[in-house]
């Protein structure tokens, strides 16, 4: 059986976006429009994927993940061009279907795509088109049926008359088509109209011409708006981030309020949950169940487990087991595993190290580099110094050790089991299991030392 393919439109220069990045790749809740669009292709069940690029080619091409072949079109001489481009790479398709949409339309869902190809092939159309409907379709090409409820023509709104305007059925920008009908239609395309551009829009009025079938699936009119300037781009983030907060608050997460909540497409998290105030989750992030992250949080790229707390803290990269409790003001660097247990107090910054089971570091403390045993407990004030100014070395801590407040450790440094160090001390050298380190200079008292006038 053929397969199914899409091509996307990615070629626009996006003048109004004023950016030296390329218009697909702005982003709606941190996660590029034109990954949105891949995702959703992907998620229908289309693997076979060609992007024509055009404006800052090189932009888009290396973002690109290699399993998506790429084709450039060199002037941007409308939408029927673009495909053109793309011709010899359709021709591997042959007998099958491809959908093609555009990279700045991010919120096309996967089950539409989905539902929108069943009609497509279930009814055996040329051509099938994603259309919505408006009460405001300014700036949208209109559809317009026959009697039959076909699609008879799509007209671009600049080449409509007043009539045609009025229509409330708009083009969403996607359609499925025959390959085998669309190659040869793509050949015939004309630039006859006001932008002297050659229209895609043209094929499905070509094929109703023909007498073929030319279907519609109508799309909820949110998902096929796109971004041409700062201020769509605002609109979509604005719909793209209640979308996403209104599917985990009926999967059961808790968003008490959705102030300065922002959640990325791509985050799982489990019931029961809880999301506090001005609380970023960026990336691919899971969250356990019971968790409460914030409020005024930032995760990225993490996972954290069952019953923790995250509390006014960052995080890049890393990974929280059970029960572990975070904050405020807790900085947690990429490569950094805490386990079930562990508690970070305020102002403490943790950098690529793991910290075992039931650990204390509870405030003031940077941790760089490291290897912290289990229940292990590090006074106000530790810090590991990693860099020497040349190399970045390790600390080993032992399960059980004591690290007294304002204990330096100078990496490469390893502390045994159950270890202790007195408050104050500078550590350079291995302490072995058990014992006692002291690095501190002896004390001295001198009475009588500040002169009569400057005491109390």
């Amino acid at each position: 059986m053929p397969e199914n393919c899409a091509v996307i439109l990615a070629a626009g220069e996006g003048k109004r976006m004023r950016s030296s990045k390329a218009k697909v790749l702005q982003e709606v809740l941190f996660k590029p429009m034109l990954d949105w669009v891949i995702d959703s292709v992907k998620a229908a069940g289309i693997e076979n994927i060609c992007v024509v690029t055009g404006h800052l080619r090189e932009q888009v091409e290396s973002h690109l993940g290699p399993d998506i072949a790429a084709v450039v079109q060199e002037k941007r001489l409308g939408t029927g061009h673009a495909v053109m481009q793309a011709a010899d790479w359709l021709r591997n398709y042959a007998g099958g279907n491809c959908l093609v949409l555009c990279g700045d339309a991010p919120l096309f869902s996967a089950a539409t795509i989905r539902a929108s190809g069943e009609v497509h092939c279930n009814n055996r159309l040329s051509a099938t088109v994603i259309t919505a409907f408006t009460s405001n379709p300014s700036g949208y090409g209109r559809i317009i049926r026959d009697g039959s409820g076909l699609i008879r023509e799509i007209v671009e709104e600049r080449d409509a008359d007043e009539a045609t305007r009025a229509v409330g059925e708009v083009n969403g920008g996607a359609y499925w088509f025959d390959v085998d009908l669309l190659l040869p239609a793509l050949s015939s395309l004309k630039n006859e109209n006001s932008q002297g551009e050659y229209y895609l829009t043209d094929v499905p009025g070509f094929f109703a011409k023909s007498g073929r079938k030319v279907g519609a699936y109508v799309a909820p009119f949110e998902e096929i708006s796109g971004a041409n300037d700062r201020w769509q781009l605002c609109r979509l983030n604005d719909i793209a981030r209640l979308n996403v907060i209104r599917k985990h608050m009926n999967a059961g997460v808790s968003i008490p309020f959705t102030d300065g909540v922002v959640i990325g497409p791509d985050a799982e998290i489990s019931p029961d949950a809880v999301i506090l105030p001005g609380t970023e989750i960026k990336g691919k992030c899971r969250i356990g169940e019971g968790s409460v992250i914030g409020p005024n949080s930032l995760v990225c790229d993490s996972e954290i487990g069952a019953g923790c707390t995250f509390n006014s803290s960052q995080i890049y990269s890393s990974a929280l087991g059970d029960g572990v409790t975070v904050g405020p003001f807790v900085h947690i660097r990429p490569g950094t595993r805490l386990m079930d247990g562990v508690h970070v107090g305020d102002f403490v910054e943790i950098k690529n190290s793991s910290v075992g089971e039931g650990t204390k570091l509870p405030h003031l403390s940077y941790i760089g580099d490291s290897d912290v045993g289990s229940g292990v407990n590090c006074g106000c004030g530790t810090v590991t110094a990693n860099y020497d100014g040349k190399n970045k070395s390790r600390t080993s801590i032992g399960d059980g050790s004591f690290i007294g407040c304002h204990t330096c450790l100078v990496a490469p440094v390893s502390l045994g089991e159950n270890a202790f160090t007195a408050a104050g001390s500078v550590v350079t050298k291995d302490v072995p299991d058990g014992a006692l380190a002291i690095g501190r200079g002896k004390l001295e008292i001198k009475e009588n030392w500040t002169p009569p006038k400057d005491r109390g």
